[in-house]
């Protein structure tokens, strides 16, 4: 039974801020890895392979972090990401001839941990919230606190290259410490615990659900196909070819992630012109064909030698505008399809793949644009989401 409604809400509420100042700091983290060790001479795959184990050590703490927030309650679970942020951050403090890329690398590897431990709570805890015949109300909830997510990672990623303009690096890094402290205390006074179950085995991390799985498998294609030309490849151009400066290049991914989660934020209303209807499958199915020919359009119009800025300002719109509503379909199916006696543990699973996704993106978006250039970026990530779209067709119906 979910809890009284005004209760529901007011917590809801605080665990949405604190998502939000959370998510603030990870992506002005991101932008401030990306540009500051460009800037220091690192190649583009170089520079990818600082996020690998950012992305490799998410997918592990999306498996085992929905178990351990099945045992001691996903309050607790978020809260200690919180924590382990304010410490990756704090790693980063040191002088810079101590910040190797291997140290750098263990740095991310702590904050992708935190930021998946921080997501999983969030998302499963709506859930929680709320009774199984609150399907509208939820899939409002969950699109409300994926777009507004987006929407500050987006501020994230402008203030990343701004602040690295006007503070430097570890002026940046001390401020996003001193934000998280705040959140963590705030956290601590304001949310009420929410007690594990203790009969949550090992042996159950691994979803068994046909459903779960197949839509695990969607998610990992759909985020491979973003990541691909997103992460390195596009910021990366625009500083080389484009010769972008770091605010110029923060602030069109900013403003991208920004339009990325209003968008987000308002799916209920795309998706279904009245509140008695929901997304399902073929929702997810007619939005990831759209969607799959916008990058290969986008790459053919830069390889007919169309304006680069324009196309790829115009294309980014649109690519970002429908890839939201594909996000935020997927976001809401995998919180409504959970089971609630292990929400956390089927929300773990799906995210650990959607993290197996964006490390695989990553390292192929530093990679293919090093050997062949943003064009090749851009069509795998076409096939990527075709992939993903046929998955999306082979997923049943829920019971």
């Amino acid at each position: 039974m979910a809890i009284p409604s005004k209760s529901a809400t007011s917590q809801y509420l605080t665990v949405t801020l604190s998502y939000w100042a959370f998510t603030l700091t990870d992506g002005a983290l991101r932008m401030l890895v990306l540009l500051f060790f460009h800037e220091q001479g690192y190649s583009p795959l170089e520079l990818a392979t600082l996020f690998l184990l950012y992305e490799l050590f998410g997918m592990v703490t999306n498996l085992w972090g929905g178990w351990l927030g099945a045992r001691i309650g996903l309050t607790l679970t978020m809260q200690f990401g919180l924590l382990l942020q304010i410490f990756a951050l704090s790693l980063l403090l040191v002088d810079q001839t101590i910040m190797t890329a291997v140290y750098v690398m263990i740095a991310q590897a702590i904050s992708g941990i935190a930021k998946d431990l921080n997501k999983m709570s969030a998302k499963s805890s709506i859930r929680l919230l709320l009774a199984d015949d609150e399907q509208n109300r939820l899939y409002r909830w969950v699109a409300l606190l994926t777009g507004s997510k987006n929407t500050l990672k987006g501020l994230g990623f402008f203030l990343g290259g701004a602040m690295l303009a006007g503070f430097g690096f570890r002026g940046s890094i001390l401020g996003m410490v001193m934000l998280l402290v705040l959140t963590l205390l705030s956290g601590l006074l304001l949310l009420e615990r929410q007690h594990g179950n203790l009969q949550i085995k090992v042996s159950q991390l691994l979803s068994k659900s046909p459903l779960i799985n197949r839509l695990s498998a969607a998610r990992f294609f759909l985020f491979c196909s973003r990541d691909v030309w997103f992460v390195v490849a596009l910021p990366v151009y625009l500083q080389v070819q484009l010769n972008w400066s770091f605010v110029q290049v923060s602030g069109l991914m900013a403003s991208w992630v920004i339009f990325y989660g209003m968008v987000q934020a308002i799916a209920p209303r795309l998706t279904g012109p009245t509140k008695a209807q929901y997304p399902g499958r073929i929702t997810l199915v007619k939005w990831g064909v759209l969607l799959s020919f916008l990058p290969a359009f986008i790459a053919l119009l830069l390889y007919a030698g169309m304006d680069p800025t324009r196309t790829l300002v115009l294309g980014l719109l649109v690519y970002g505008g429908c890839f939201a509503v594909n996000s935020s379909v997927h976001s809401y199916l995998i919180v409504a399809y959970a089971q609630r006696q292990a929400v956390s543990l089927d929300v773990g699973f799906y995210y650990m793949a959607n993290a197996g996704g964006r490390l695989l993106g990553t390292l192929l978006s530093g990679l293919l644009f090093q050997v062949s250039g943003l064009l090749s970026c851009l069509l795998i990530s076409s096939v990527l989401i075709l992939f993903s779209t046929l998955v999306a067709q082979s997923i049943p119906e829920p019971e």
